[in-house]
């Protein structure tokens, strides 16, 4: 059997993790079996469907590079290959028109739960004689009434309904349109789908479809129903409830091998191995593994491991990605340092590519203003002095080497009597606008001596103007 898997979101809203987890196990296990991924765009419901969400959902599977084999496919294009089906199944008798009113089915909902009863279609128009003068109506599916319907979920093991707890859904509303439940499973019968794997809130679905399946003397998909995913505040993920977009993971700064990684573990596992590269997810993995419990979405790891990420991917790759950030903040790169050496020194000091680019801003932008609750303690009378002497020092260097940078800032704590740790806090504040770096003479060697020399100079003028005075 060639293996066959689709993803088939509806463009209703933008792709959140629980979206992106389901196409990355369809996506690993068509690879993994050397078959076929298919994208599937649901996109009936035109008073909701989006084009701009279309787009997004196409740029996050392409970030995560979740390339698809065949479509995208439109059920919006699909429409008379629908109908067709629902023509033959009224001429079969597997289907049939019901005249019945929302408002007379609406009532009959609410006699039934107060009678404690589950609300399900009467059943009323399933084998009507004449046809009613009303034109209005939808099909329905004639549901079998008795028997089981019994599937082997990869996931949950043998899951079994009884056919009288299924009424006849709704395959074709009044207004036309073919339903979710009937559009699914043409699809996935037209396009040869081996295996489906979703969200276990589609199991009570899962029966209704079978049925259907059989009265078109079709073949059964394998199903596998994935658990839900919660959110840091213990609820689902959902796009009603403004899941974020995964494309805002991107903006934020995160590696797509990192936020992969984090996916795939959110209800999978391999041992105890924590990292996983794209290409060893192929190889290794399946549906044998996955829990069936719910998931709990956790940002602190998936920071650990974005900054994993950063760390160990390689430095060329990673910083022509930074490259991108960069550009995305009108930061012109050619007047600053190798954004490979500075991604080499910083790299270990952040989480984000984003936090990256707020640090490394000031080696290609001077910044403009100081912190005030700092300036107050680094501009003093005695610091003056102390950049003074380093700028005279500096300007002085014929050799731009981190070792004789160093060593000038030594010789500066010996000679003013002042502690190393102080002097680099000072240099530190005064050339980058933070109080927090890596060690001062890659700094500053990596700054360069014309920006070095212009800010201890624009610091110098600011203390006489504005400290010295006061004090």
């Amino acid at each position: 059997m060639k293996v066959k898997t689709r993803f088939a979101p509806s463009p209703t809203g933008d792709l959140h993790i629980g979206s992106i987890r389901t196409a990355l196990y369809s996506w690993l296990f068509a690879r993994h079996y050397n078959g076929k991924f298919v994208l599937r765009i649901e996109d009936t419901d035109f008073e909701r469907s989006k084009s701009l969400s279309v787009k997004s959902i196409f740029k996050g599977l392409k970030w995560l590079g979740l390339n698809w084999d065949e479509g995208p496919y439109f059920q919006s294009k699909r429409l008379d290959r629908y109908q067709e089906v629902i023509e033959d199944m009224l001429k079969s008798g597997n289907a049939y028109k019901c005249y019945c009113s929302p408002q007379s089915i609406e009532e009959e909902r609410i006699k039934q739960l107060h009678k404690g009863k589950k609300p399900r279609y009467s059943g009323i128009c399933r084998n009507l004689k004449t046809r009613c003068i009303n034109n209005k109506y939808t099909v329905r599916f004639k549901n079998p009434t008795f028997g089981k319907v019994t599937f082997e979920d990869k996931i949950r093991g043998e899951i079994t309904f009884n056919n009288m707890e299924l009424d006849d859904l709704i395959i074709q509303r009044s207004n036309g349109m073919p339903t979710y439940n009937l559009c699914v499973v043409i699809d996935d019968l037209d396009m040869n789908i081996t295996h489906v794997i979703r969200g276990e809130d589609h199991i009570n679905n899962t029966p209704r479809q079978i049925n259907i399946l059989k009265s078109l003397k079709a073949k059964i998909p394998i199903y596998a129903h994935v658990s839900m995913i919660l959110n840091e505040n213990g609820k689902k993920f959902s796009k009603r409830d403004n899941a974020e977009n995964i494309i805002e993971y991107y903006k934020k700064g995160f590696l797509p091998e990192a936020l992969i990684n984090y996916i795939i573990r959110l209800g999978w596992s391999h041992g105890n191995q924590e990292i996983f590269s794209l290409s060893e997810l192929k190889k290794i993995f399946n549906l044998d593994t996955i829990s069936k419990s719910s998931s709990s979405f956790n940002m602190k790891k998936l920071l650990w491991l974005n900054k994993y990420y950063i760390n160990h991917l390689p430095l060329f790759y990673v910083s022509n990605i930074l490259k991108d950030y960069m550009k995305n903040e009108n930061i012109k790169i050619e007047n600053g340092p190798n954004l490979e050496c500075l991604l080499n020194l910083y790299k270990n000091r952040h989480s984000t590519l984003k936090d990256l680019v707020c640090s490394l801003r000031v080696f290609y932008e001077e910044f403009e203003y100081y912190d005030i609750k700092f300036a107050n303690q680094y501009f003093i009378l005695k610091n003056l002095y102390i950049l003074k002497n380093i700028y005279k020092k500096i300007q002085k260097c014929i050799f731009w080497e981190i070792k004789i940078l160093s060593e000038i800032i030594m010789n500066q704590s010996i000679e003013s009597n002042t502690e190393l740790k102080e002097i680099n806090m000072l240099l530190r504040f005064v050339l980058t606008g933070y109080v927090s770096s890596p060690n001062m003479s890659s700094v500053i060697f990596l700054l360069g001596k014309e920006k070095t020399l212009l800010r201890l100079k624009n610091a110098m003028i600011f203390i006489e103007k504005n400290y010295i005075k006061l004090q």
